[in-house]
């Protein structure tokens, strides 16, 4: 239930965004998901709809893009994806690693509708 959460602080964002261009609306959200991340794209796209309503949110489509997972190892630094039963160093069997990729989350670029040119009218 932390996408709930999550989803929260990218409306915010994304509105506050929108407000410093002067957006009509939010058109497309993409985000950038971590294999490893414990978010569930299905949760956030429920409540995305769920609290997006009523704001210059509603209706953007959320496009995400799942980062797989890489380690390095700190005994012989080799950089690895690793098999989801295996996670020592397929190089050096250490168990000492690093995770490069695959925990983060964040948003990454919001496409907007800006707000139409006031016409002018001419006398």
């Amino acid at each position: 239930m932390h996408e709930l959460a999550v989803t929260e602080s990218i409306l915010e964002i994304a509105l506050r965004h929108a407000h410093q261009q002067k957006a009509r609306r939010i058109l497309d959200l993409f985000l950038v998901i971590g294999e490893w991340s414990s978010i569930i794209d299905d949760s956030v796209q429920f409540y995305w709809d769920m609290i997006s309503e009523q704001t210059i949110a509603q209706g953007a489509r959320l496009h995400f893009r799942r980062v797989p997972t890489e380690l390095q190892c700190r005994q012989c630094n080799y950089t690895y994806h690793p098999d989801s039963r295996h996670l020592l160093c397929p190089q050096c069997h250490s168990k000492h690693i690093t995770v490069l990729h695959g925990e983060e989350f964040y948003l990454e670029a919001i496409e907007i509708e800006p707000e139409q040119e006031a016409m002018h009218n001419s006398s």
